[in-house]
C-alpha cells in the first residue's frame, strides 16, 4: 500500500463564519471560570471582577490587532505568521517559540484542571475519587496525574479524525458549556449578598493587577481562529469577525460568572481548589447535589473544549514553522485522506500529555501568561509597522484610532507583564534562550528563507 502521508501538503478549507467564532470560544471559555478562578482570587480579592475587565480590555486591544492582521495574512500560523511577514524571520521565531510556550502549556494548565472536575464528579454521583498519586503531579502529593494525561490523548484522538469532524464536535461542547455556566448563574445568585464585594480592593491596586496577569490566561484562545486561516472558507471576511465576536461573547460571561461567584461565596473561601465553581455550589448554595452535578458535568465538557481547540491551534502553528524550515518537515506532512499533519499531532500531543502529567497548574497558568503576553505584543508593534509600511494595502479590518490602540495594546501586556513574578521570568528566560539555541543550530540551517528555488517569503 502507497504511504498516504507526503511531504508537505495543503490543508483543507471547510470552516465558516461560526464554527471560527465557536472555535475561538471553544478555546477560550472555561479556561479561567472552570480552572483559574480559583488561583486568582486569593490574588486580589472581590476586585478580580475589575480584574476580569482589565484582561479583557488588554486581550480586546490585541484582538483588534489580530482581526487586521488576520484579514490581511490568512495563513495557519496566527501570530506567527504576521510577524514573519512584518518583522522578519529572527522576531518570528521568537514569537512562534512563545506561541509553543502559550498553546502547548495552556492546554496541560487546562487538561490539569479538567482531572480536578472529573475528580469532583466521580465524588458527587458515586462517592470515590481518584487517589492522589494518580490524580496529581509530583510536589502536589501525587505522582502521575493520568486523567490530564488522558484528556489530551482523547483530543489527539478526534483531531487525527479531521478538521470537519473536529469543528462539529466542539460546536456541541460550546453549547454545554454555555449552558452550564448560564445555570451556575441562576443558581449562585440565589445566594448572593452585595457584603461579599466589601472592600472591593482589600489587596490594593497591585492584588487587583496581578489577578488580571494571571487571569489573562483565561483570554487565551480568542485568537485561535487565526491558527485555521488555511481551512477557511472566506478567511479575509470570516477572520477579523470571529476573532471579536469571540473576545466580546466570552467577556461578558466571565464578568456575569465572577460576579455571581463572588457574591455567593466569600472570596477568602476560594484557595485550594481548582473545582471552584463546584465549590461555590456546594458551600454557598447547598440544595444537594444535582447543580454540582450539572455543573461539574459542564465543566468537564467545557474544559474538554479547551484542549480540543487549543491542541489544534499548536499543531497548525509548527505546521506553518515547519513548512518555513525552521522546524523539521515532519511537522508540515499532511496525510492525503484526512488532510491532518498526523505526525505532528502525534508528537505535539504526546508531549503535551507528559506535561500534564507531571507539572502543577499554578506553575503552567503563569507561563502561559508571559508567553501569551509578549506574543500579543508583537502582533501589536507588527501593525503599527504595517501602516507606516505599506499603508494602501488591502485589509478587510482596520484597528480604529491606530496607531494609538494598537500602541495601548502593547504598553498593557508591559503593564501585565511586570504584574508576573520572579519565577516565572527565570523560567520565561530559560526557555527563550533555549529557543535560541535551537534557533542557531537548526532553524537558521534549515530555513527556506533565501534558499535557492524556494519561492520568497509573502511580505506585506
Amino acid at each position: 500500500m502507497a504511504d498516504a502521508t507526503a511531504p508537505g501538503g495543503a490543508l483543507r478549507r471547510t470552516m465558516g463564519l461560526w464554527q471560527l467564532t465557536l472555535l475561538s470560544v471553544g478555546a477560550t471559555l472555561g479556561t479561567g471560570i472552570f480552572v483559574v478562578l480559583g488561583e486568582a482570587v486569593p490574588k486580589a480579592g472581590p476586585a478580580i471582577v475589575v480584574s476580569f475587565v482589565l484582561a479583557g480590555v488588554t486581550a480586546l486591544f490585541s484582538a483588534l490587532s489580530y482581526a487586521e492582521l488576520a484579514g490581511m495574512i490568512p495563513g495557519s500560523g496566527s501570530s506567527y505568521s504576521y510577524t514573519y511577514a512584518t518583522l522578519g524571520e529572527l522576531v518570528a521565531w521568537v514569537c512562534g517559540w512563545c506561541l509553543i510556550l502559550e498553546y502547548g502549556v495552556s492546554v496541560a494548565a487546562v487538561a490539569v484542571g479538567w482531572g480536578q472536575y472529573v475528580n469532583e464528579l466521580l465524588d458527587l454521583v458515586f462517592g470515590v475519587t481518584l487517589p492522589a498519586s494518580l490524580s496529581a503531579p509530583p510536589g502536589t502529593g501525587g505522582v502521575l496525574n493520568v486523567p490530564a494525561a488522558a484528556i489530551v490523548v482523547l483530543a489527539m484522538v478526534v483531531l487525527l479524525r479531521g478538521a470537519r469532524e473536529s469543528a462539529v464536535i466542539n460546536v456541541i461542547m460550546v453549547a454545554v458549556k454555555i449552558a452550564a455556566l448560564v445555570m451556575f448563574c441562576a443558581v449562585a445568585f440565589t445566594a448572593f449578598h452585595a457584603g461579599n464585594f466589601q472592600p472591593l480592593f482589600p489587596l490594593g491596586a497591585a492584588g487587583m493587577s496581578a489577578g488580571a496577569a494571571s487571569l489573562f490566561f483565561s483570554y487565551i484562545g480568542f485568537d485561535a481562529a487565526s491558527t485555521a486561516g488555511e481551512e477557511a472558507k472566506n478567511p479575509q471576511r470570516d477572520l477579523p469577525r470571529a476573532i471579536i465576536l469571540s473576545l466580546v461573547l466570552v467577556t461578558a460571561l466571565y464578568v456575569l460568572v465572577a460576579v455571581a461567584a463572588l457574591g455567593a461565596m466569600p472570596w477568602q473561601k476560594f484557595a485550594g481548589t481548582e473545582a471552584t465553581l463546584g465549590e461555590v455550589l456546594v458551600r454557598a448554595v447547598g440544595g444537594g447535589t444535582l447543580w454540582p452535578v450539572l455543573l461539574s458535568v459542564g465543566a468537564v465538557v467545557a474544559t474538554t473544549s479547551v484542549v480540543l481547540t487549543v491542541q489544534y491551534g499548536q499543531i497548525r502553528i509548527l505546521f506553518s514553522m515547519s513548512r518555513d524550515g525552521l522546524v523539521p518537515p515532519v511537522f508540515s506532512r499532511v496525510h492525503a485522506q484526512s488532510g491532518v499533519p498526523r505526525a505532528n499531532t502525534v508528537i505535539v500531543s504526546s508531549f503535551i500529555a507528559v506535561l500534564a502529567a507531571l507539572v502543577p497548574l499554578g506553575s503552567l497558568a503563569d507561563a502561559t501568561s508571559i508567553g501569551t503576553l509578549f506574543a500579543f505584543g508583537l502582533v501589536n508593534i507588527a501593525v503599527v509597522l504595517l501602516r507606516r509600511r505599506n499603508p494602501d494595502a488591502p485589509r478587510s479590518f482596520r484597528v480604529p484610532l491606530s496607531p494609538l490602540l494598537p500602541l495601548l495594546g502593547v504598553a498593557a501586556c508591559g503593564y501585565m507583564l511586570c504584574s508576573l513574578g520572579a519565577d516565572t521570568w527565570i523560567a520565561f528566560g530559560a526557555w527563550m534562550a533555549a529557543g535560541l539555541v535551537v534557533y542557531w543550530l537548526y532553524g537558521m540551517k534549515h530555513s527556506t528563507l533565501g534558499r535557492p528555488g524556494t519561492p520568497v517569503k509573502e511580505t506585506v
